[in-house]
């Protein structure tokens, strides 16, 4: 649809042509953007995934371990158990840019923690054992912190690459095509108007 105040000429008609093309070509790199952000966004949910199930597993055979320790020192035996230390546990984060989103991968590393462990006045490898896979279950949850953060800021970034792709797409590019047809079509009446009134005149 020509605008308000817009002329129908020529100038016009290769001005609006040459904003039909960039548009065009940002909706290409939009769409572009779109598809790889869905394909890193699956990527993510897969492995979100596995490891949530490696969770899951772990937690059951961490309960199944507390049983155990319960059954070996009792209730009161296993609260005096010493605790591990996270003192010196360290969490490290790597950052990567993709697409415009922030990207971080988490792992918490705890061989320097586990080095200073007071030794329990009963030990078992029962306790031992629960204690350890407790520690599996932080040290997999760090990491998969990280990549649920990922899948918040990858699905944020999809949904308005989504919209403004739509946009370009359901919107922008049928006006300026409308307003081309528009265009077309009165200069070339114009062109048609000004034939007849030459042959008139011959």
């Amino acid at each position: 649809m020509i605008g308000p105040g817009q002329a129908p000429t020529q100038a016009a008609v290769l001005e609006l042509r040459s904003e039909q093309e960039v548009v065009r070509e940002a909706y290409v790199f939009l769409d572009e953007k779109r598809l790889l952000l869905a394909s890193e966004l699956l990527r993510q949910l897969r492995l979100y995934r596995r490891l949530s199930s490696e969770l899951d597993a772990l937690h059951e055979s961490a309960r199944d371990a507390m049983q155990a320790a319960l059954m070996h020192h009792g209730l009161n035996g296993l609260q005096v158990y010493p605790a591990k230390s996270f003192d010196d546990a360290e969490f490290k984060q790597e950052t990567r840019n993709f697409m415009g989103v922030e990207l971080i991968e988490t792992e918490l590393i705890m061989e320097n923690a586990a080095d200073r462990v007071t030794l329990p006045p009963n030990p078992s490898a029962k306790a031992e054992n629960c204690s350890r896979l407790f520690c599996d279950i932080t040290m997999k949850s760090a990491v998969l912190a990280g990549i649920s953060g990922n899948l918040y800021r990858l699905l944020a970034e999809y949904r308005i690459t989504e919209r403004r792709s739509r946009a370009l797409e359901n919107i922008i590019l049928p006006e300026i095509d409308l307003s081309l047809r528009e265009m077309s079509t009165h200069l070339e009446e114009l062109d048609l108007e000004d034939a007849i009134r030459v042959r008139l005149r011959s």
